[in-house]
């Protein structure tokens, strides 16, 4: 599938200098990408991307960004049909345990998955969005590819540079 519009981030604001790096994700792993790999985990709303950044239950300082995306191949893992060929369904994609997983096994099911769409040239996929009080309309896009030109197309909303470092006054 393609996408085409506005994704959001919120990430830490230690990143803030550098919100379309995915270096956290490679450095800890995430739900959809093992330790060592790359991946920048984005939105469809500001509240998604708020939600999928404060599960702990407790409000932390986060920098928000938007993303002009123009993304294929995504793979849609909202589509149980598109899963199924995958050897997986949604529940597997929902599961709790992915970290406690990935530490002891040494990779969760999820992130096996994502290698496999990898493999099979994705360069990200759709998912619905786990984080406590989503929506269930709530829709994140995980990418594993990503850059400045087609055919995986991200640009940053920051026309007046103010992400810029090190930091300086606003103008």
């Amino acid at each position: 599938m393609r996408y085409s519009g506005t994704l959001y981030r919120a990430l830490s604001p230690y990143w803030a200098y550098r919100p379309l790096s995915g270096d956290g994700a490679k450095q800890f792993g995430g739900r959809f990408n093992r330790p060592g790999r790359a991946a920048l985990y984005l939105a469809d709303s500001v509240e998604t991307a708020l939600n999928e950044v404060q599960q702990a239950g407790m409000f932390s300082p986060v920098t928000l960004v938007a993303v002009e995306a123009d993304l294929e191949p995504l793979f849609d893992g909202c589509d149980a049909a598109a899963l199924e060929k995958f050897g997986v369904g949604p529940a597997d994609l929902a599961i709790r345990d992915w970290a406690t997983r990935q530490a002891d096994e040494g990779r969760a099911p999820t992130q096996a998955l994502a290698e496999r769409l990898i493999e099979a040239g994705f360069c990200g996929m759709v998912v619905p969005s786990f984080a406590p009080g989503a929506k269930p309309q709530a829709r994140n896009t995980v990418l594993w590819r990503w850059g400045d030109a087609l055919p995986h197309r991200l640009r940053l909303m920051d026309d007046q540079n103010r992400l810029r470092h090190p930091p300086a006054p606003p103008l």
